[in-house]
């Protein structure tokens, strides 16, 4: 890589712009899609950074092109739409695809570049905004291993950890598992702290008695300051986007015949909560909305 290979970036938002701070701190040439989503750019710009008006022109003057888009419909949109990345592809291109997606549809979309004259990686991501701006983000990588190793000094620009999980999708597919399993464990903790409210627990005693048990882990770290003084800004997801990765995982396990009635229940729970209009909330808030009415959040 050298530096040398020109990366272009879909998607500057919460995540995207650490990646791209981080990919062009370390000597890459960027350029972007300009985008009403797009967090401040202008620190990018100031560095060299390109700003493209579509997909296709910015495809047309990259060697990688990074997708940190929100879901599935997004990335698809974004691939296959008239003026998208496959029109202005070029050959030999690497796709990576850093979104939280439906793993099926990640099979179509590698089938539809490797059409196209290009190459594929899935490498959802694991962490929050803060890790990316640090550059230290989780990475779970699907595809050719080889391809994979390839790309090691791009993916060590952004990320801390990087783990190879199988063939094209098995990046998508280890991303929701572990998804279902933070999200689960921060419904379980939110409800568990809503009923201790009511039950008189203080806070300090709920989090004391946790972090010493079965309770201990990253996602009662991340919702302590909440549980305790109302601070969210530890877990910056919505309950919006949890509610989607939730489905996507029920999605997966249906197309796959897994069990899914656990996820099930935490999938209703989050839809409830959306469905109310909370769907821009932090999950932390779920503990409040939980606690305000014992039926729906």
């Amino acid at each position: 890589m050298g530096g040398r290979s020109k990366i272009g970036i879909i998607g500057v938002g919460l995540m995207g712009q650490g990646i791209a701070a981080n990919i062009q701190k370390n000597g890459w040439e960027i350029g972007f899609l300009d985008h009403p989503g797009n967090q401040p750019t202008e620190m990018l710009l100031e560095k060299g950074a390109k700003a493209y008006s579509s997909a296709a022109a910015l495809a047309e003057m990259s060697d990688v092109i990074i997708l940190c888009v929100t879901g599935t419909p997004q990335v698809e949109d974004v691939l296959y739409r008239e003026d998208g990345v496959l029109k202005g592809l070029m050959p030999g291109a690497l796709v990576i695809d850093c979104s939280t997606a439906i793993p099926s549809s990640t099979l179509k979309a590698a089938e539809a570049v490797a059409a196209a004259g290009g190459r594929f990686l899935d490498a959802p991501m694991t962490r929050t905004p803060k890790e990316a701006a640090e550059g230290r983000l989780n990475l779970i990588i699907g595809g050719d291993r080889t391809l994979f190793e390839e790309q090691l000094p791009l993916f060590q620009a952004y990320a801390e950890n990087i783990a190879y999980a199988g063939p094209v999708g098995s990046g998508h597919k280890m991303k929701l598992l572990h998804n279902f399993v933070s999200l689960g464990f921060s419904a379980i903790v939110a409800e568990a702290a809503a009923c201790a409210e009511r039950g008189g627990i203080e806070p300090e005693v709920l989090v004391d008695v946790l972090a010493k048990g079965g309770g201990a882990g990253v996602i009662l770290d991340r919702l302590t300051p909440y549980l305790l003084s109302k601070d969210s800004s530890s877990f910056r997801f919505s309950l919006s986007n949890a509610n989607k990765d939730m489905g996507y995982y029920i999605r997966m396990a249906e197309d796959l015949g897994a069990s899914r009635e656990a996820a099930g229940g935490i999938h209703t729970l989050f839809a409830a909560a959306v469905d109310e209009g909370n769907g821009e909330r932090p999950v932390p808030e779920l503990v409040t909305l939980m606690g305000a009415s014992p039926e729906v959040p």
